[in-house]
């Protein structure tokens, strides 16, 4: 009895236990809470879930998501759990309820970029809530490429796309005439001796622009080490989908001009978009290899 009375307490037999909890195992418990946060996710999230999934099935400038968020994933189950991890439960719950606000308030608006959004800050502040913040860090890579694959407001876009437009004209223009070609510009429409090449939306490298953005932060997050080489990495694409994409309009008024007027259009036209992407893809590539060559005598410096 006094050994009873007077010896150390186990640490469970402190933790209050709910009355429809004693009937459960404990792993049972717990997978009884994950799957009651599953549903009541899906019940407020479903809806922007299965726009996202739509659009990225259907819509051909979208459909890098189909890619991007399959690897969100792989990279989140390799790089695991950190196992000192605490978890941080108003910090979670005050953005959960942030993101809750944000995916009513974008619901009301119709904005759908917004309330796609709400669903990534839901899941890192469900991750927040049973980890803690460092393990959103240590997540990094995944969120980031998961917020990449939500498609931008088209009001973004229209207005992104025309100055894009613009500069690939103007820049195809010139190597054209570097190259002999008579050649007016007017706006983003190449004139060129008996056609003229309407330079579309479609043709304004935006939807290169966003996938080899998508691949920097990839490539720069699987390669290099320092926030400095990753931000230049990332940063390169632009300057890379202007110019390759310049070089595009180029080698189609070239062709058009000295070969067919047929080759402006057609199954061509779309190997070349391809051809440019794989060879921008490459650039980063080595200028990836680069920045990791510095990074790696940086290293030996310091």
């Amino acid at each position: 009895m006094g050994s009873h009375a007077g010896g150390a307490v186990r640490g469970d037999m402190l933790e209050p236990i709910l009355p429809f909890q004693r009937s459960l195992p404990r792993d049972w418990w717990t997978v009884s809470r994950l799957g009651i946060t599953g549903i009541v996710f899906l019940i407020v999230f479903g809806q922007p879930m299965l726009t996202l999934v739509r659009d990225w099935w259907s819509d051909s400038d979208a459909g890098y998501g189909l890619l991007l968020f399959p690897i969100a994933l792989y990279l989140a189950w390799r790089r695991g759990f950190l196992r000192d991890s605490q978890g941080q439960p108003f910090l979670g719950l005050a953005l959960l309820a942030g993101a809750v606000m944000l995916r009513c308030l974008s619901g009301l608006a119709a904005e759908l970029f917004t309330m796609r959004w709400s669903m990534v800050v839901a899941t890192a502040a469900l991750l927040v809530f049973a980890r803690g913040y460092r393990q959103v860090q240590h997540w990094w890579l995944p969120f980031v490429l998961w917020g990449l694959s939500i498609p931008l407001p088209a009001v973004i876009v229209s207005s992104l796309s025309f100055p894009l437009q613009l500069r690939a004209s103007q820049l195809g223009a010139e190597l054209l005439r570097a190259r002999h070609v008579p050649v007016l510009l007017a706006g983003n429409i190449i004139h060129l001796p008996g056609r003229s090449l309407f330079v579309t939306e479609a043709c304004s490298g935006l939807r290169s622009l966003t996938a080899l953005l998508a691949l920097g932060v990839l490539v720069g997050g699987l390669w290099l080490r320092r926030p400095w080489a990753r931000v230049v990495l990332a940063g390169a694409a632009v300057p890379v989908a202007i110019v390759l994409n310049g070089l595009r309009i180029f080698l189609t008024g070239f062709l058009v001009y000295f070969v067919s007027p047929g080759l402006g259009e057609g199954l061509l036209h779309y190997t070349q978009g391809w051809v440019i992407f794989v060879v921008a893809f490459a650039t980063l590539s080595g200028l990836a290899w680069a920045l990791g060559g510095v990074e790696r005598r940086w290293r030996l410096v310091a």
